[in-house]
């Protein structure tokens, strides 16, 4: 068995293989990191998709493992991945677009609250709302608005688009600090604070990644080589309702004296519900003694903290939301093979 893992020592695990490790092959991995048997080695090397919810210390904290063997390059992959038109493709996801450089307001044409999430807004505040928002948002979304009148949804979507291009250009302007705070049930969190503690969890990115690592964290105040990085929308429906995100997509080629790593981390910058941090990595890990064109294996790690999901009501929903996020994982990872292999 593994132990309760955190989401920055489940990161690493997965960054460490990649980026040029003595193991000679994946198995001493995925059986001493992740757990796995015999058997699941043997279906991963098959190119069957496999994903595995991993021990967490909290309710709140959701870890999910995925890996897949691709036969196809991991230069392919890192394409693929910048290619968010792809995601509309995948169970899930009800909508997605990709930001403009720089980004503009009709970016987010479709970029729209649920019914329900707009009549409940009329009564939100601090501590208590259906919609992860700022108290400044909120005030800002309740302000001026006829809420009898039938225009009432147009208005308060035209509002939550200024919101979220609003926070995506201080973002780009001024990195995670800009992100913002915002009361659960009484308790404060805070975006910026979070993240830091997150990665500060372990020495070892910034050991053997720290390009990376101080891009996660000083983003957009820091340079890194070899990398891409782009901005995208999404309507997902991983929960019990459809929800809004806004992510960081940041592809990163890294080759020194301890290995070559291709790394696709995805930052999120903001949910509209469940998701209160997200960070997803993606590694290409391919076998010593293999060459690159010949194949390699897909390592999807996701973490997220999630409100709601403590007491008798907060477990029934986590199991329904890690039930839907291990269904969306392996679908997304055999998507992803099937997309490089027809390229072939």
């Amino acid at each position: 068995m593994i132990k309760a893992a955190t989401l920055a020592g489940v990161i690493l695990s997965g960054v460490l293989i990649s980026a040029g490790q003595t193991t000679p092959e994946p198995r001493t991995f995925f059986t001493e990191q992740m757990g796995l048997s015999d058997s699941q080695i043997a279906t991963v090397a098959r190119g069957k998709a496999l994903v595995k919810v991993l021990p967490s210390k909290t309710p709140a904290e959701i870890f999910v493992f995925g890996a897949v063997f691709v036969n196809g390059t991991p230069e392919e992959y890192l394409k693929l991945a910048l290619d968010v038109g792809r995601l509309r493709r995948l169970p899930g996801y009800l909508g997605v677009g990709r930001f403009s450089d720089p980004p503009t307001l009709s970016d987010l044409e479709d970029f729209t609250l649920e019914p329900e999430d707009i009549r409940n807004l009329k009564t939100c505040r601090p501590g208590k709302c259906s919609v992860q928002l700022t108290a400044e948002a909120m005030q800002a979304l309740q302000k001026g608005l006829d809420w009898s009148g039938p225009s009432v949804a147009t208005q308060v979507n035209d509002r939550v688009r200024r919101m979220a291009l609003e926070v995506l250009r201080r973002y780009q302007e001024d990195g995670n600090s800009v992100l913002g705070s915002y009361r659960d049930k009484g308790r404060l969190f805070d975006m910026d604070a979070q993240l830091q503690a997150l990665l500060s969890r372990s020495k070892a990115l910034p050991l053997y990644l720290p390009g990376l690592n101080r891009y996660l964290l000083d983003y957009p105040n820091t340079t890194l080589a070899n990398v891409e990085s782009l901005f995208y929308w999404e309507r997902v429906n991983f929960g019990l309702k459809p929800t809004l995100r806004l992510n960081h997509a940041i592809a990163y080629r890294s080759a020194g004296p301890r290995g070559v790593a291709q790394v696709v981390a995805v930052k999120q910058l903001w949910a509209s519900h469940y998701f209160q941090l997200a960070l997803d990595l993606t590694v290409c890990f391919t076998e010593s003694g293999r060459n690159s064109d010949t194949g390699f294996y897909l390592i999807s790690l996701k973490g997220s903290k999630q409100e709601g999901l403590t007491g008798l009501k907060g477990s029934l929903l986590r199991r329904v939301v890690v039930g839907k996020t291990r269904s969306a994982q392996e679908k997304a990872l055999l998507n992803i093979k099937k997309a490089l292999e027809e390229k072939q």
